[in-house]
């Protein structure tokens, strides 16, 4: 299951520098994926790329991001379960093609 950011998100950026797959953005910034850009997820505050997110599977055991929200704003989207398999299939797509 990927995370997700909340409307309880003040945008400090913390999250941020945490991400090993650079998945989180800031609001209406455009993110990318191997060189090509895609255009924001959201236009309301933080977010995270659903198809960069590994919940830090192969750099770490737990998502890194949740524990460094100050206003728990992150938490496990329950629309979207992820076996660890598909999660480390994306980490290695992304080694491939770049973050």
């Amino acid at each position: 299951m990927a995370v997700m950011i909340t409307d309880d998100c003040i945008a400090c950026g913390a999250c941020e520098a945490e991400c090993p797959n650079n998945a989180i953005y800031n609001t209406g910034d455009p993110y990318m994926i191997g060189g090509e850009e895609f255009p924001a997820l959201n236009d309301d505050h933080t977010y995270i790329v659903p198809d960069k997110c590994t919940e830090c599977i192969g750099f770490y055991d737990e998502p890194q991001c949740i524990p460094a929200c100050p206003t728990d704003a992150i938490v496990k989207d329950p629309n979207r379960v992820e076996t660890h398999e598909v999660l480390m299939a994306r980490k290695e797509h992304l080694d491939a093609v770049g973050r």
